[in-house]
C-alpha cells in the first residue's frame, strides 16, 4: 500500500468546500417542484444537514481519476437526492419520528405526501443523470435502486428474528454499501477510466459503506439520543438484529438468547431493558466484535486505492475510513 501521509480533516474539508457549496446548490435547484408539498418535503430533507460522505466519495473519486468536470456536480446532486429519497422512505416504514434531531418529514406532511415526494425525488435524480448522455450512469443508479427496495424488503421479512451474520451482511450492503460502491464507481465512469479502476473504486466504496453501517449499528446501541438525534437502540426497537446483538446471540447463554429475542419478539424493552441487553453485549464483547469487523472492512477500502496515483484526493479517500469508524454521529 502507498506510504502517502493521510490527509487531515482540515485538509478535506478544504480540497471540497468549494465543489460541496456547489452540489448543494445543485441539489436545491433540482429540488424544485410546481407542486409546492414537493418543494417543501425537498428542502426540508436537505436543509436537515447530514455528512454529504456520498457526493464527497464521487468527488474524491473522480478528482483522484484526473476529472474537473461539471458532471461530478450533478452526480453529486444526483446521488445525494437519491440519498435523501431512502431516507423519507426509511423514515415511513419504520414509522419514525425524529431524523437528525429534527421530527421526521412524515411526521410534518404525513406518509403519503412523503411517500410521493420520495418518489419525485428519484425521478429526479434520474432525469438530472440523463444530462451525461452514459448508459453507464444509469446503469449504475438503476442496479442502485433495485439493491435498496430489495434491501427494504428484506429486512421487513426479517423484522422480529434473528438472522445470519451473512444474511447481515448481505442486507446492509443492499441498504447502505451499495450507494457508497455506486458513488465511487460514478466518479470512475466520469474520467473514463478502464474497468479495472471502477472495480477497484467499487472495491474501496463497498468496504467503507460496509464500516459505516456496522458502526452506525454500533452507535444506535450505545450513544446516547441527544448524540445520535433519535431514540437510541431504534434497531433493536423496530425487531432488527445488528452485527453485536448476532455475535451475542450465537455466543451467549440460552438465557441470554431468550432476552435478546423477547426484545426483537417484542419490539420494546418492556419485559427486558437496554441496560440488561447491553450488559449481554459487553459480557461477550460483542460490542468490540462489531467494531473489530468495521476495522477491518476500513482497512480493506484502504487497500483498494493500492493501485491509485498519489494525490491529495487520495490522501483525502485513505482518511475517510478513519472517520467512518472513529466518528460518533
Amino acid at each position: 500500500m502507498s506510504t502517502l501521509a493521510i490527509a487531515t480533516a482540515k485538509e478535506v474539508f478544504d480540497l471540497l468546500s468549494d465543489d460541496l457549496r456547489a452540489i448543494e446548490r445543485e441539489f436545491s435547484a433540482d429540488a424544485v417542484s410546481s407542486v409546492a408539498a414537493i418543494t417543501d418535503i425537498s428542502g426540508y430533507l436537505r436543509e436537515g444537514g447530514g455528512k454529504r460522505i456520498r457526493p464527497s466519495l464521487l468527488l474524491l473519486s473522480a478528482k483522484s481519476q484526473g476529472y474537473s468536470g461539471l458532471g461530478m456536480i450533478r452526480l453529486g446532486a444526483v446521488v445525494e437526492m437519491v440519498h435523501s429519497a431512502t431516507l423519507v422512505h426509511d423514515d415511513i416504514i419504520d414509522a419514525a419520528d425524529t431524523r437528525r434531531g429534527r421530527p421526521s418529514a412524515n411526521t410534518t406532511w404525513g406518509n403519503a405526501k412523503c411517500v410521493l415526494a420520495g418518489d419525485w425525488l428519484y425521478m429526479q435524480a434520474f432525469k438530472v443523470a440523463l444530462d451525461e448522455r452514459n448508459f453507464r450512469v444509469l446503469d449504475l443508479l438503476i442496479g442502485l435502486t433495485q439493491q435498496m427496495v430489495e434491501g427494504e424488503l428484506i429486512q421487513m421479512e426479517k423484522l422480529g428474528s434473528a438472522i445470519s451474520e451473512d444474511e447481515y451482511n448481505s442486507l446492509i450492503y443492499r441498504k447502505t454499501a451499495c450507494l457508497f460502491e455506486v458513488s465511487m464507481r460514478l466518479g470512475s465512469v466520469l474520467a473514463s477510466i478502464n474497468g479495472t479502476a471502477e472495480q477497484q473504486m467499487g472495491d474501496y466504496g463497498r468496504s467503507l459503506g460496509m464500516a459505516f453501517q456496522i458502526v452506525d449499528d454500533v452507535l444506535d446501541l450505545t450513544a446516547t439520543e441527544e448524540v445520535l438525534g433519535k431514540p437510541v437502540a431504534s434497531d433493536l426497537r423496530e425487531g432488527k438484529a445488528t452485527l453485536a446483538v448476532i455475535h451475542a446471540l450465537e455466543n451467549g447463554s440460552s438465557g441470554e438468547r431468550e432476552a435478546i429475542q423477547t426484545v426483537l419478539r417484542d419490539q420494546n424493552f418492556e419485559a427486558v431493558t437496554h441496560p440488561e441487553i447491553l450488559a449481554i453485549l459487553h459480557r461477550h464483547s460483542s460490542l468490540d466484535y462489531a467494531m473489530n469487523t468495521a476495522f477491518q472492512h476500513a482497512e480493506a477500502a484502504r487497500i483498494a486505492l493500492s493501485d491509485l496515483p498519489d494525490s491529495d484526493f487520495k490522501r483525502a479517500l485513505l482518511w475517510v475510513p478513519d472517520f467512518v469508524v472513529a466518528r460518533d454521529k
